[in-house]
């Protein structure tokens, strides 16, 4: 969950709107930095797990755990999320989006998308959330 001077905001980041401006926004300088700046705080006295584009890479170079999380089925996923909440939706058109936002953030100059060198890459394309839960929660213990 995602909250925002209190106010719960999980549902309205994941809006296609958002998803459209996210990578622009990003790959401005100033505001790379200064998210970095915050996620550094937040991660300060350890024992969080965070998600993002550069946050094995950038952000916490030198976390205890890196896991590069990714799934061929991100296009099917998250449409049948976003059905699910009523939303209208074209499969084909969010796989082309889900492309082309990945193809710019790899080739973005600040902070790009890659796979932190010392992360253990894990594809969930055939597993259940409950799978990918189990298989994270194994790679913690392990570590």
């Amino acid at each position: 969950r995602v909250f925002v001077d209190g106010l719960e905001v999980t549902d309205e980041i994941r809006t296609p709107e958002v998803t459209e401006i996210v990578s622009k926004v990003s790959a401005v300088g100033a505001v790379r930095e200064a998210m970095v700046v915050q996620q550094r705080r937040m991660g300060e006295a350890g024992g969080v797990v965070m998600d993002g584009r550069d946050i094995g890479t950038v952000v916490f170079p030198h976390a205890d755990l890196k896991i590069f999380l990714t799934a061929e089925e991100r296009a099917s996923r998250r449409y049948k999320e976003m059905l699910a909440k009523g939303m209208q939706v074209d499969l084909k058109q969010l796989q082309s989006d889900i492309e082309a936002r990945d193809k710019q953030d790899c080739e973005r100059k600040i902070a790009p998308l890659c796979c932190a060198e010392d992360a253990i890459f894990l594809d969930s394309s055939n597993m259940s959330i409950q799978e990918v839960a189990s298989q994270i929660l194994t790679l913690v213990q392990e570590h």
